[in-house]
């Protein structure tokens, strides 16, 4: 038991520190601090409006082909390189030949649309279906159409108006389909706050208390996402960042609030003042706020070692909001504590639980721990074999690009990606553009004979459906041909064509000529960004496992606990890697999703997804072990620690848990395939790490190895600076556990 002189030496401690005395002046100027952050989320909301950027997914590919032969294109032939989108004019009876005059009066005002270069004549016969109900327009922008956005698809529906109205259904396709993307619905984030407050309600009792990490967070993620976008007005953001972030935002935001209020609630019922509850609250979770959140920050920024800005920055996206939220839980929330005062539990739904009450002797978690201390290895084994089961599948990850024919059957990109699969082939929507650049003095003979060798040479492979003659640009110094796969853009056999084509067949027709042949256009630009990524993904796990590994260290001075948490979060990534696969790529209930066709794992989802869930589960990690090392300060005593720090913080990290991936998993009602594979595969890991590695390989381990978990050289002790997560104990420095003693 703590002595009175243990206990006045902790207090003076953490009043000596910073966050002691921002917590208090929070709390004593509770309303001032609130009518900040209001006025600071006002602000920036309407900077927002005024001055906020827009999203797209734009990005380069240096030293890739695809970006190569995009240049030359551009350089020599701009109309051609121009952005391009596709308007698909279709009919139900008839030809589309019977409604020449309203499809070319529609393609005459498409040319007028502002940012419109040029319009391909639709009923031309390479793009018009052989049973004539179906043909396409290339439309060429001078900027991307996801840029340009909803004005331009308004003025394109104008300008087909009289056609749809003479009977001729007008889709769009390409980028130009995804600019026609209805927004996203506001029912994912009601869905998860609703959720959140009920499992508050539940797990906690009291309505204030339930409301208080709702109000934090909501406000944290209104600022975050008004930041995120003045900072999408300099640079380019991806299209789900502001999605990313509200996830994120919400979910560690609620957690942050939610750690803070059930340590603060429990000094209230200690007798404390609730000023000085909140302030001490601040000074001892509010350390393991920051360290988590700096935690998964580190996480998000480590996504920039990808060497690509598009990844980078979407790390950036979700480290804006997390950034805000915890600055929110440690100024505002000590604030709203304050404001309430005695009264934080007055209005209940039972009787209020607080950290006490739930790790007492006769609750059943504090029963639970000692069953896991009696019982270890049975305990790991059988997490271990969970986890080894929901591992499986990810050894068959295949990772693409998940295109248009995997949207909602209502958006005109999947009619407009069904019709051109129906009338051309569904290699048709994704051409593959060769780019053969002539020796300079060349003659246009010889450039045309170079021209047909290569064509016939595409032609004989026997996964191309078509290739177009070649064509040479505008001053003569390129040949372009546009090679129709037989096989989709995310089928895996295209990206074997690709390779085919680029290792074998171009080398082979261009031998002893001097050209150089590329491949290019966005169906060869995504399976260049799949190999970029792919081939940067050890490097980013290295990065990431290594920033957590030495915050830990330096945080809870052991190699081992720093050790074991970053395998066991490797283990849990792993688990939801697997569950990713099952879903999407095997099909397992991917149905009951909305997503009606098998598709391959985006790109990018592996890789972002190892970073948000290693910097997440961090989180509990943090808020467990500092409770564990908090009883080991005191008493040294191992298993006692563990019994200790896992019943007082299982019913919160459980209740945190259900939060956070009741926010994702809300997220999977999004109509976006990408949107739905992160939310699942966060909601899924998160599940995972508070159960499977939280309460069962977590207490297990540190049971088996006993005081080998506070080992310490004392070089290395002496070399790392002091990162307390729940503050410094009345003995500031505890001398290292020698080897020899673990």
């Amino acid at each position: 038991m703590t002595s009175p002189s243990e206990t006045d030496a902790e207090h003076g401690v953490l009043e000596s520190g910073r966050l002691y005395r921002l917590g208090r002046v929070c709390a004593r100027r509770a309303w001032w601090v609130i009518g900040a952050w209001l006025l600071v989320a006002v602000l920036v909301m309407v900077g927002r409006a005024a001055f906020g950027g827009s999203y797209l997914d734009d990005f380069n590919l240096p030293g890739t082909q695809s970006q190569a032969g995009a240049d030359l294109i551009a350089a020599h032939d701009p109309a051609v390189g121009a952005n391009t989108g596709q308007v698909v004019f279709s009919v139900s009876s008839g030809s589309v030949a019977d409604q020449r005059s309203v499809i070319e009066s529609a393609t005459t005002a498409i040319g007028k649309v502002p940012h419109v270069v040029s319009v391909s004549d639709p009923l031309a016969a390479a793009t018009t279906s052989k049973d004539g109900t179906t043909a396409y327009a290339t439309v060429h922008f001078d900027q991307n159409p996801l840029k340009l956005g909803k004005p331009t698809v308004d003025r394109i529906d104008a300008a087909v108006a009289p056609a749809r109205a003479a009977g001729v259904q007008v889709d769009y396709g390409g980028p130009l389909g995804q600019a026609a993307k209805p927004d996203a619905s506001e029912i994912a984030e009601v869905v998860g706050i609703l959720a959140a407050i009920v499992i508050l309600l539940v797990g906690f009792g009291s309505v204030y208390a339930a409301g208080l990490p709702i109000l934090s967070a909501v406000t944290g993620v209104v600022t975050g996402l008004g930041i995120l976008s003045l900072l999408a007005a300099a640079t380019t953001f991806a299209s789900v960042s502001p999605t990313l972030a509200l996830m994120m935002g919400l979910g560690v935001g609620i957690d942050y609030a939610l750690f803070l209020t059930t340590r603060h609630r429990q000094m209230l019922m200690d007798g404390h003042d609730p000023v000085e509850a909140a302030a001490h609250t601040v000074a001892t979770s509010g350390r393991a706020v920051v360290t988590a959140a700096v935690t998964v920050m580190l996480a998000m920024f480590g996504l920039y070692a990808s060497g690509l800005a598009f990844i980078g920055k979407l790390g950036l996206a979700a480290a804006t909001t997390v950034g805000v939220g915890a600055v929110a839980a440690v100024t505002l929330v000590p604030a709203l504590l304050g404001a309430a005062g005695r009264r934080i539990d007055r209005l209940h739904v039972r009787t209020p639980v607080a950290e006490r009450s739930a790790g007492s002797g006769e609750s059943g978690w504090h029963r639970y721990a000692e069953r896991v201390g009696a019982h270890p290895w049975r305990f790991l084994i059988s997490g271990l074999a969970v986890l080894a089961i929901l591992i499986i599948p990810f050894f068959s990850m295949r990772l693409g690009h998940v295109d248009a024919g995997a949207d909602p059957s209502g958006w005109t990109s999947r009619r407009a990606y069904d019709l051109i699969e129906k009338g051309f082939g569904i290699g048709a929507n994704g051409p593959l553009t060769v780019v053969v650049d002539v020796p300079k003095g060349a003659t246009a003979d010889a450039a045309t004979q170079l021209g047909q060798q290569v064509a016939t040479a595409i032609a004989a492979s026997d996964d191309v459906a078509s290739v177009s003659p070649a064509q040479p640009s505008s001053d003569g110094s390129l040949l372009i041909l546009s090679v129709v796969p037989k096989t989709g853009p995310q089928d895996a056999a295209t990206l074997t064509l690709l390779d085919t084509l680029r290792a074998q067949t171009l080398p082979k027709a261009l031998a002893g000529s001097q050209a150089r042949g590329l491949v290019t256009g966005p169906v060869a630009s995504q399976l260049d960004f799949r190999n970029k990524i792919a081939d940067r993904l050890p490097l980013i796990v290295i990065v990431v496992i290594v920033l957590a590994f030495l915050l830990l260290l330096a945080t809870f001075r052991s190699p081992v606990l720093a050790l074991k948490a970053a395998v066991l979060n490797l283990v849990s990534i792993g688990a939801a890697y697997g569950v990713l696969v099952a879903v999407y790529q095997w099909g397992w209930g991917s149905s009951l999703l909305g997503v009606g066709e098998k598709v391959p794992i985006e790109s990018y989802v592996p890789m972002m997804m190892f970073a948000i869930v290693f910097g997440l589960s961090m989180d509990y990690e943090v808020f467990l072990l500092s409770r564990i090392r908090e009883g080991w300060l005191r008493h040294h005593d191992n298993h006692a620690s563990i019994v200790e720090g896992l019943s007082a913080t299982a019913r919160v990290i459980t209740c945190a848990a259900l939060i956070m991936a009741s926010v994702f998993f809300s997220f999977v009602a999004n109509p976006s395939v990408v949107v739905k594979m992160i939310a699942l595969g966060l909601g899924v890991s998160v599940i995972v790490d508070a159960t499977v590695i939280r309460l069962l390989l977590v207490p297990a381990s540190m049971y088996l190895l006993d005081r080998l978990n506070w080992w310490m050289p004392a070089w290395l002790d002496r070399w790392l600076p002091h990162l307390d997560p729940e503050g410094p104990p009345p003995e500031t420095h505890v001398a290292a556990v020698p080897a020899g003693d673990a």
